[in-house]
């Protein structure tokens, strides 16, 4: 799945490239949910509840106005928590957040599905996402934390490379309702490995993966 995505954003972004226009870009703003987890990291393991907010740009590459690249910069919440109701164990209760936030730039292939004012549309794109700040509140472990035990820690990479795809309604190509899905390439926490544990999670990617919907306003 990962490799089917990375090589359908280079594909169109090679193809593409010929054929943009910038003289017609169209800008606008977008907010929304994010639900975060990142795989193989935490135990327990539950979901974070944050948001993303920031500015685009809606650029054609075509002239049937079907096509575009959308480049974004927007402040983006990830990471997990984790709660005692997350493990299949008991244990003592706390309320853990492991909390990172970023700035990050998709830049998405987009295509509406006709040349109607109002329609559905896919996209599909790399995303980069530099880290601004970590916060990390009650952990379940000291091995989680940012400061960690003996080398093995918590701190997350200080840039994490990941693959975005959404499905969407757009209204009049101005109010725009969007379901999107970033699957994380590479390594958030590169410092999280305990082989004397035997847990073999601790030796695998820990992966960023943000279930997110949102709305955006693009002005003419």
């Amino acid at each position: 799945m990962k490799k089917i995505l990375l090589g359908a954003s280079i594909l169109a972004s090679l193809s593409l490239s010929a054929q943009v226009d910038f003289s017609s870009t169209r800008f606008g703003v977008l907010g929304g949910y994010n639900y975060s987890r990142v795989q193989n990291a935490h135990n327990p393991s539950g979901p974070r509840h944050t948001f993303q907010a920031g500015v685009m740009a809606l650029i054609p590459v075509d002239r049937n106005d079907q096509f575009y690249i959308q480049p974004e910069v927007v402040y983006y919440g990830g990471g997990e928590s984790g709660r005692a109701k997350d493990m299949s164990a008991g244990r003592p209760g706390y309320n853990a957040v492991y909390a990172d936030n970023y700035i990050s730039v998709p830049i998405y292939f987009k295509g509406y599905f006709s040349e109607a004012e109002s329609e559905f549309f896919g996209m599909v794109g790399p995303r980069f996402n530099f880290l601004v700040n970590q916060k990390v509140t009650n952990p379940s472990r000291d091995v989680y934390k940012i400061e960690g035990v003996s080398g093995i820690n918590g701190k997350a990479a200080g840039f994490n490379f990941g693959v975005g795809i959404g499905l969407g309604y757009s209204y009049k190509r101005k109010l725009e309702l969007t379901a999107r899905y970033d699957l994380g390439i590479s390594n958030t926490y590169p410092n999280m490995i305990e082989s004397s544990t035997g847990d073999p999670n601790t030796e695998k990617k820990k992966s960023t993966q943000v279930m997110g919907v949102g709305l955006t306003y693009i002005f003419d």
